[in-house]
């Protein structure tokens, strides 16, 4: 369970982003993506390292409003961060241990979607029952 479950938390944040439509969709990713490099700031145990994080995740938030890419760099960024603070600091949620192991396995199943382009699920799943091929699907998945 400590593995399916950030698995279907990610699979489950997916599909929430997925009912923004574009380019909106896009633009709350960067906007979280570089919250998520607030989250440790509240007590994450590193002391000044702490800081190293926000500043970094503002630069790949900021471009991150205009490339998907981006957004998933900083996933995966926050997912090496999880991992230290699973290892050396304290977890991202102070009542459960192994919080900051579940994000870090939650995060790259983001990144991976936003690789992809960010497209909607909805939309990709809507194309498949219709039977059309992906390159008619179109980067948002539309």
């Amino acid at each position: 369970m400590f593995i399916i479950m950030p698995i279907v938390i990610g699979l489950i944040a997916v599909c929430l982003i997925s009912l923004i439509p574009e380019p909106h969709r896009r633009q709350v990713n960067a906007v979280l993506v570089g919250g998520a490099g607030a989250a440790y700031l509240s007590g994450g145990g590193l002391g000044y390292w702490e800081l190293v994080l926000p500043l970094v995740m503002t630069y790949v938030a900021y471009r991150g409003l205009k490339s998907w890419t981006w957004i998933g760099i900083g996933w995966l960024l926050h997912t090496a961060w999880d991992v230290v603070h699973h290892l050396k600091g304290s977890p991202i949620l102070p009542f459960d241990a192994h919080s900051s192991f579940g994000c870090a396995i939650c995060d790259p199943v983001v990144a991976l979607w936003c690789f992809a382009g960010g497209p909607s699920i909805f939309g990709w799943v809507r194309a498949r029952l219709l039977g059309k091929p992906a390159t008619q699907i179109g980067p948002a998945g539309e």
